[in-house]
């Protein structure tokens, strides 16, 4: 059953970072929090890669050129990118300025490079790794999507076997173990209810 989840707008806004290797599940993760009508924004994500069948421009990612992510990183409107299986993924500054500006808990999903680029520039930021009980699991998981070429997977295996290794880098870590998705959610969401009853808030800044 899940928990009841109610915080303060008075508190302040936090930056919630969901982070860990591909095949960990941090879009199931992220849509799971989404469909409990909770008071966050969830950031949208810009990438150069292509749309798969199953996703919407504007909802699962922002879908845009090379060009016009170019131009991005020339204005300096992004709050980290990375190259990630060689198209780029990049989170718009002024979404995220504007949502804390409001009010709202912020969370978004990134790689773990990412995640490291966001707590450089935003110390105070949650990071949370999501990964599975143990490597076995997320190679079978890796293997069972079928979305990439041979020699996409194993860049994709290789890179993640080398980002469990950056675990001591995050906050916290949740193990997202297989049909147990509700569970991970509520994990997540207690550790964002301890955060906000901290003696010392964190203050967000960037």
């Amino acid at each position: 059953m899940s928990q009841e989840f109610e915080i303060s707008q008075s508190n302040e806004p936090l930056l919630i970072v969901v982070s860990g290797p591909s095949g960990v599940g941090k879009d199931s993760v992220v849509e799971a929090m989404k469909t409990r009508g909770l008071p966050f924004h969830f950031v949208v994500t810009a990438t150069t890669r292509t749309a798969r069948s199953e996703e919407e421009h504007g909802k699962d990612y922002f879908f845009i050129s090379n060009e016009e992510f170019a131009q991005m990183i020339d204005e300096d409107e992004l709050l980290e990118y990375a190259i990630v299986y060689n198209d780029y993924k990049g989170i718009p500054k002024e979404q995220v300025r504007q949502a804390l500006a409001s009010g709202k808990d912020v969370v978004m999903r990134v790689d773990v490079q990412g995640a490291a680029t966001v707590r450089k520039i935003s110390p105070e930021a949650i990071l949370i790794f999501l990964t599975t009980e143990d490597e076995e699991e997320l190679v079978r998981r890796l293997n069972a999507r079928k979305t990439e070429t041979s020699e996409g997977l194993a860049l994709r295996i290789a890179t993640a076997r080398q980002e469990l290794k950056r675990i001591k880098e995050f906050d916290y870590v949740v193990v997202n173990r297989e049909n147990e998705l509700e569970a991970t959610v509520d994990t997540v969401l207690s550790i964002i209810t301890a955060e906000h009853h901290r003696t010392e808030p964190r203050k967000v800044n960037l």
